[in-house]
């Protein structure tokens, strides 16, 4: 059994514009930390990048289509293309975690209230063992309610979510590289 961190739609389109996302840099600094041990621990980070139709913001090798050029992505990192806010809808990434024989999935990105959190969802309910980096994502204020807010309630939920087989676990980068237990 191996371990993979899913690194969700840390995309430059998404990143540009107002209100802009909730710790963009700092969520990018962890996310490259966690990246860097699990490929030492022998697990596998996979980008997942969102497209759109021609002529959109994320448009298939545009410049808003690309990663974060902050983003430290190792030639050997699968990307799992997507065009809807579950990354396991109509892709690549159930085959490819049964490729890799992963069971243990760390999910970060962007954004939280969307992607982030239908991805999270799509993974428990397909018994994968789901950690969600607490201060690994990121989304920016909606109209209703604050970023902070939104990824503090969304962090809630996730380890509220009734399962009946495991829970989501919320952990801070900190403790998650603390622990050390990223490949298995």
């Amino acid at each position: 059994m191996s371990t993979a961190l899913l690194i969700v739609d840390m995309q430059v389109g998404l990143f540009e514009g107002d209100p802009p996302r909730l710790d963009a840099d700092g969520v990018v600094r962890r996310i490259n930390r966690l990246a860097r041990a699990i490929r030492e621990k022998g697990g596998t980070v996979i980008f997942v990048q969102h497209e759109e139709p021609e002529g959109n913001l994320l448009e298939p090798n545009t410049p808003g289509w690309e990663l974060l050029p902050a983003m430290e992505r190792d030639p050997v990192d699968p990307i799992v293309r997507k065009k809807a806010c579950d990354a396991f809808y109509e892709t690549e990434l159930q085959s490819l975690l049964e490729q890799l024989n992963a069971k243990k999935l760390i999910v970060t990105g962007c954004a939280t209230d969307f992607c982030v959190d239908t991805t999270v969802r799509a993974a428990a309910s397909r018994d994968y063992e789901v950690v969600v980096v607490a201060d690994g994502h990121t989304t920016r204020d909606r109209p209703h309610l604050d970023a902070a807010s939104i990824i503090e309630h969304h962090n809630w939920m996730w380890e509220n979510l009734i399962l009946p087989w495991s829970q989501v676990s919320v952990v801070p980068t900190e403790e998650l590289l603390r622990e050390g237990d990223l490949s298995h």
